[in-house]
């Protein structure tokens, strides 16, 4: 059974909201299409005032992905960062998942009062699973977690992909999150690969996935210079704030295609059923004979 229309579109819009209430989970819009595009349905919000990290390093250290070659797309018109959404290869049954582990800068007191950011089932059941997943990850949330870091991104199932260190937004408005200029933005990048690095991960990606999905070309300009390949996607899963994991579940299986890439989160207190659904969700794809891929395969097909 999938959800109708109406019920994806109520799941999405009651998923900005709550996201805008806690200043964005990222993920929780369509992805935005082609260069220059912007997050569907992001909420309409007064532009915040362009501003940095307060705590973030005067001159950031350069993005350094992980050892090996892996593909990325190359830059779009004019230079512009490029921007991957599904692959083009649309025949084979491949999909890859997606998880981001969402943390802002700023919500350190609330992981010190107990709030959960992470989430170490979901990353034991994909293992249990085994299912290539790339986790887009915040700075902020791998110096929170810095052994479960190291775990993910020294696990040849895993591969670690940038998204950004504060969770600010790359365009506003975006869900209500802070915004960062060109200056900033290419700063909060780097630090977020640094404190991969840091942690001791190994197999980071030079991908990078918008908070909130929000770009546009200025956002994709301040990039160009990173050297990294945007990562959108195609399929939401409405996982952010749900309760239903069958409702996720339904969603994911009625939206996936060959070659998808699929957002979901790995964020106990944002997305508490994700590892539920993920279990009803994998077997049913191997069923229809599916197989799961990092993204990183995805752009090399």
């Amino acid at each position: 059974m999938t959800l109708s229309v109406r019920n994806a579109v109520a799941t999405a819009a009651l998923g900005a909201a709550l996201c805008t209430a806690l200043a964005g989970c990222g993920g929780g819009s369509t992805p935005a299409s082609g260069q220059g595009g912007q997050a569907r349905l992001g909420t309409p919000a007064a532009p915040a005032p362009a501003a940095s990290s307060p705590h973030a390093p005067q001159s950031a250290p350069p993005a350094a992905p992980g050892p090996g070659t892996v593909p990325i797309l190359p830059p779009g018109p004019n230079g512009l960062t490029p921007v991957f959404e599904r692959t083009k290869q649309q025949t084979e049954k491949t999909v890859a998942l997606t998880f981001d582990a969402d943390m802002t800068s700023d919500q350190g007191p609330r992981a010190a009062g107990g709030e959960r950011f992470d989430n170490p089932q979901l990353i034991a059941t994909l293992r249990s699973l085994k299912v290539p997943s790339t986790i887009f990850m915040t700075g902020r949330w791998a110096e929170e977690y810095p052994d479960q870091v190291k775990a993910i991104g020294t696990d040849p199932n895993f591969e670690i992909a940038n998204h950004s260190y504060s969770h600010h937004a790359f365009k506003s408005p975006c869900y209500g999150l802070p915004a960062l200029d060109a200056a900033a933005a290419r700063a909060d990048v780097d630090r977020a690969f640094a404190a991969f690095r840091t942690a001791g991960a190994v197999n980071t990606v030079p991908y990078f996935r918008f908070p909130g999905g929000c770009y546009d070309d200025q956002a994709l300009r301040a990039l160009s210079t990173a050297k990294v390949t945007a990562v959108q996607w195609d399929v939401v899963s409405g996982d952010a704030f749900a309760k239903d994991p069958n409702a996720v579940a339904q969603q994911v299986l009625a939206g996936v295609k060959p070659g998808s890439v699929v957002v979901m989160h790995c964020t106990r207190s944002a997305a508490p059923v994700t590892e539920e659904a993920i279990r009803k969700i994998v077997p049913e794809l191997r069923n229809r004979g599916y197989r799961f891929v990092k993204v990183s395969e995805l752009i090399g097909k």
